[in-house]
């Protein structure tokens, strides 16, 4: 969304320039944190019957003490503009424009079992060989990828899943022209 990545990158700059991009950073993880986690908070910032004053009140009393200063008033700018309803979507862009600034690349792997911390390791380092900076690994648990598994590094994928295995070949045996001879 253009918008929120515009005010997502003014806070960025003003962060860098005052020196407090990592707290900035921090402030901006749990505001995804708690967006993502109740879908009724980001509606109520969303919704046009509740007054800008009532959001802004009800913002600051779950995050009074647990964020900056400086993230409490760019906030306040935005209720102010009357953009808080685009507020998750601003700590989901801030997010992305900081890792692109501090050179992160995001791998997510995604395994049926949960993964052991050398096998954690040997994905980071081969990450490492294709992307320049710093890696985070996010690993998911889908049980029904049955073995192996999906990383997603960037716009590239590799499945190694069962599942998907098994859908090449169903996807094969449905498609298969052999007729028997009846004779």
């Amino acid at each position: 969304m253009i918008v929120a990545s515009r005010y997502a990158k003014s806070l960025i700059d003003l962060a860098v320039e005052t020196k407090q991009l990592e707290e900035v950073a921090n402030d901006m993880r749990l505001i995804k944190k708690v967006c993502k986690e109740n879908r009724e908070f980001v509606i109520l910032l969303e919704s046009p019957v509740v007054k800008t004053d009532k959001k802004m009140a009800i913002f600051k009393s779950v995050f009074s003490g647990k964020i900056s200063v400086t993230t409490s008033t760019f906030l306040d700018l935005i209720a102010r503009k009357r953009r808080e309803g685009y507020i998750d979507d601003i700590a989901y862009a801030f997010d992305e424009q900081y890792k692109a600034f501090k050179n992160i690349t995001t791998a997510v792997v995604s395994t049926a079992v949960a993964l052991d911390a050398a096998t954690k390791s040997k994905i980071v380092d081969i990450v490492k060989k294709s992307a320049t900076g710093e890696v985070e690994l996010i690993e998911k648990i889908d049980k029904s990828l049955i073995g192996g598994f999906i990383l997603t590094v960037n716009d590239k994928q590799v499945d190694t899943s069962i599942k998907r295995k098994l859908n090449d070949l169903r996807k094969g045996f449905s498609t298969n022209p052999y007729v028997p001879d009846l004779n």
